[in-house]
């Protein structure tokens, strides 16, 4: 894809739009966007064909014209079920923009300021620097620049766990920076947490009721709700991935399980349908305007959303390969603003395991757009740009048969950053009885782990972590991996730190280096528990 986005599948003077869209006859549309339905439809199917694409919806919005919705293929391989206009998708870190335009309500009823240091509202708040807790502000819960390492702490709530958001704020103190404060760009997700968890001290209401009251419900957006949870209809996609061999990311598709836990939801909790998110992306052109003229809020707001506050990555620009390569990439609050084609273009991708969805806005041009799919694949954000380029007029570009090479590379890449696979054990052994392994361990922001011995084989049960039970093969030097359930997530490997003959603590790292950067195993730090 485009530009310099992160989630979790891939580490991936303001000019905005002309008001709210008005209500015009459906048969209207496609003169008024110069692209029918047969246009989009040529666009969508071969990117659905070229990548087995079980699902795909579609939200297009322009200025003075009925939103295009339209869902293709089925919810979940192998059913019939259609994808349509009101088929619910987890939209991830897309999510974080409505965490902002939460914020952005608070400060206009000068309930809190975005320069407000963040103890002033929570103030047992805590980073591991207490200079940085000083000066850590709302403003930069948003904007991934506060030194932690990329997706510090995500393993607290990927896959699903028992921890609750609250216990980010325990967490966050052992969370040792990789950075400088405001010193540059990391993605995170656990500083949203913390903002969600200001939301509700500020508003005396949680954020999923505040996101719920203040915005889904004036929007009209019905079919959304705020967390996985929530979800009162079947009418919701299944989620789809390519699990190997070797590594994840190759090989057939297949149906797997939602993994995350509700404590993410101000991160990126929110499922909705594309006929929701058509609304959301209207009221951002709008700059916060409703098509009843009335304000969520105002256009100062939505400048203050929109400005870049951190730089993301630079360029030199388009290439043959890559006509929108951006030479600017930056993050503003729950938004990415790059260039595109020339012109802003302000955009989130959100990834779960098994689906990524996108969202994009060109404001000069009244232009917005969501792709949402039921796999991991990159194809969204394939159908993005062939969207945008179709909606802006730009020269012809084959964007199938780039996403497919680049894809195919991406596969030779990887097999050969693990010589065609992972499971050759390295050289080396335990060097104590197993049973010296055995006890309970602990991570100062994670939890436990808990080793077993039976059978002359070890086990570990990452407490917090249900589905994050495996034996424990050797693996060289007093290590081990593990072999979880193949659609639980990442392996690990567990090395046991020994000295005098007793095992003193306990460090990790993923198995497979192309690992999700949320699977940060290699954060942890246990001791064991006396």
């Amino acid at each position: 894809m485009s530009g310099f986005q992160i989630d979790r599948r891939r580490a991936i003077a303001l000019g905005l739009g002309s008001g709210a869209a008005l209500t015009i006859p459906s048969w209207a549309w496609a003169a008024a966007a110069d692209l029918d339905e047969a246009g989009i439809d040529a666009i969508v199917k071969p990117f659905m064909a070229a990548f087995e694409t079980p699902g795909i919806g579609v939200a297009i919005v322009r200025a003075g014209a009925e939103p295009f919705l339209k869902g293709y293929g089925v919810r979940t391989m192998g059913k019939a079920a259609p994808v349509d206009t009101h088929t619910c998708f987890g939209i991830a870190s897309n999510s974080k923009s409505f965490t902002a335009a939460a914020l952005a309500l608070l400060v206009e009823e000068g309930k809190i300021g975005w320069e407000d240091p963040v103890v002033k509202h929570i103030p047992e708040f805590r980073m591991h620097d207490p200079a940085v807790t000083a000066m850590m502000t709302v403003r930069d819960l948003l904007v991934h620049r506060s030194g932690l390492p990329l997706g510090a702490g995500d393993l607290m709530y990927f896959p699903e766990s028992t921890h609750v958001a609250a216990d980010v704020l325990k967490a966050l103190p052992h969370l040792k920076p990789a950075r400088g404060f405001r010193a540059g760009y990391d993605y995170d997700n656990i500083l949203y947490l913390v903002a969600g968890l200001l939301i509700e001290r500020v508003s005396g209401q949680s954020w999923n009721a505040f996101i719920g009251s203040r915005l889904l419900a004036p929007l009209g957006m019905s079919d959304a709700v705020t967390t996985r949870g929530d979800l009162k209809t079947d009418n919701v996609v299944g989620r789809h991935a390519r699990l190997g061999p070797p590594v994840r990311g190759i090989g057939p598709m297949k149906v797997i399980k939602a993994d995350e836990s509700p404590m993410i939801d101000a991160a990126g909790g929110i499922n909705a349908s594309v006929t929701d998110i058509a609304k959301w992306l209207q009221v951002q052109l709008a700059q916060g305007k409703l098509p009843d003229g009335k304000a969520l809020w105002s256009p100062a707001q939505a400048k203050e959303m929109w400005t870049p506050q951190v730089i993301v990555g630079s360029s030199d620009g388009p290439t043959d390969a890559n006509p929108v390569r951006s030479v600017l990439g930056t993050y503003a609050l729950g938004w990415f603003v790059q260039d595109y084609r020339s012109r802003r273009m302000v955009s989130h991708s959100g990834g779960l395991s098994g689906q990524v969805t996108q969202t994009a806005m060109i404001p000069s041009k009244g232009i917005g757009v969501a792709v949402f799919s039921n796999t991991e694949d990159g194809v969204s954000g394939g159908i993005r740009n062939a969207l945008l380029d179709a909606l802006l007029g730009a020269p012809a570009f084959d964007w199938v048969g780039s996403y497919v090479a680049r894809t195919k590379k991406g596969q030779e890449d990887a097999l050969a950053q693990v010589s065609g696979g992972i499971d050759k054990a390295p050289p080396g052994a335990p060097s104590l009885p197993l049973k010296s392994y055995t006890g309970r361990y602990r991570d100062a922001w994670y939890g436990d782990i808990v080793v077993t011995e039976k059978g002359g084989k070890l086990s570990i049960d990452f407490t917090p972590t249900p589905v994050f039970k495996s034996v424990l093969e050797p693996w060289g030097p007093d290590a081990f991996r593990t072999r979880f359930a193949q659609e639980a997530g990442e392996d690990a490997v567990v090395t046991f730190v020994v000295k005098d003959g007793a095992v003193t603590g306990v460090t990790m790292k993923a198995l497979s280096p192309l690992a999700d950067f949320s699977y940060d195993f290699h954060d942890l730090s246990f001791v064991p528990v006396r």
